[in-house]
């Protein structure tokens, strides 16, 4: 559905996923927002349901979507698992065990593999998205976190946050082929079709390092005025923008990639850390660990703050479908249960 949710809208898909999830054995909740956290404020989302996905109330980590397979995957780390989600049936299809404190993960859907940083044993694992098993384990540095992919090069970047480097793998025979030191504690790492080069945050240096996937090499360092703690990375290739949240100080910074300079600086709820953003629509989410949402639009020339919100407990994660517009939050806690949260925006 490419047009917005209306409130009548959403109570209509509710109820289809209430039927579905009775049928097909899921757990769906109430979208009253009571006793859950649910305190949206001025932000403009509608709550949709909440899915349970199994397993213990532990930390969830980072999230990561394959459109063409409706499946969200998302990186249950207190448990050590990598969860599966069909975002059509909504439902939780698969739990993948054997992946130690998964911190990041990545969905690669010409590849139909999903890559995933198993801190907890130092690798990344591979696992195929068709038979939702592990086929490969690559060694990830001292602390494997976020990661990015270079289609051209047929590489996978990997932020290893307290060695200090980028991992890089050769996604063709999974190996480990460079280590690149960055001199500082390493935030998220994101890739640019325009470049064609990696972005990565060096947190403890206040920059941005530019790295060439054909060299492997570090080949700017962009200051970024104003940041603490920059860690959050997100780059929409059209608007030619990068939107930096700093956990340090609670800032979304916006370079400009065309100058490679800030041009603005907003404040957003305690410890941003994962965006998600929906070309479409011109939606950035900036969800940080307090449970504060907030919400941006940004289109040509324009970023405007639109609205915060307290979407649940540990809200510091969220993924967006941009054909459904949906927004899917994994939350640790929600009654005793780990929950994914889906909001939409409202129209």
């Amino acid at each position: 559905m490419n047009a917005l949710w209306t409130r009548p809208a959403a109570r209509g898909l509710f109820a289809v996923a209430c039927a579905i999830a009775a049928a097909l054995g899921g757990a769906v909740f109430s979208a009253s927002g009571a006793d859950d956290g649910l305190e949206t404020g001025n932000l403009p989302l509608t709550h949709l349901s909440d899915v349970a996905l199994g397993g213990r109330p532990t930390r969830l980590d980072y999230a990561s979507l394959d459109p063409e397979r409706h499946l969200l995957f998302i990186a249950h780390l207190g448990d050590g698992e990598v969860v599966a989600f069909d975002t059509h049936a909504a439902r939780v299809i698969a739990r993948i065990p054997d992946v130690a404190s998964a911190h990041g993960v990545l969905a690669i859907p010409a590849m139909s593999r999903l890559y995933a940083s198993a801190t907890g044993s130092n690798e990344i694992v591979a696992i195929d998205e068709t038979t939702l098993r592990i086929t490969a384990r690559m060694p990830g540095g001292s602390y494997p976190d976020g990661m990015a992919y270079a289609p051209d090069a047929h590489k996978l970047y990997v932020s290893d946050e307290t060695g200090e480097t980028e991992t890089v793998i050769d996604i063709r025979s999974n190996t480990r082929i460079a280590t690149i030191p960055l001199s500082g504690e390493v935030g998220n790492t994101q890739y640019d079709p325009v470049s064609r080069h990696i972005f990565v945050n060096v947190q403890s240096r206040q920059q941005l390092a530019e790295i060439d996937p054909a060299t492997d090499s570090v080949i700017a360092r962009i200051d970024l005025p104003g940041a603490r703690g920059n860690h959050g990375l997100l780059i929409d290739p059209e608007l030619r923008l990068a939107f930096i949240a700093c956990e340090g100080n609670d800032k979304l910074l916006v370079l400009d990639m065309r100058t490679m300079r800030v041009t603005s600086s907003f404040e957003v709820g305690n410890d941003p850390d994962v965006l998600a953003f929906d070309p479409q629509l011109h939606l950035l989410y900036v969800a940080g660990e307090a449970g504060i949402v907030s919400m941006f639009k940004a289109d040509a020339g324009n970023v405007s703050k639109i609205g915060d919100g307290r979407v649940g407990p540990n809200a510091h994660v969220v993924a967006v479908d941009e054909s459904t517009h949906r927004a899917y939050f994994p939350l640790k806690n929600v009654q005793g249960k780990a929950m994914l949260r889906i909001m939409a925006p409202q129209g």
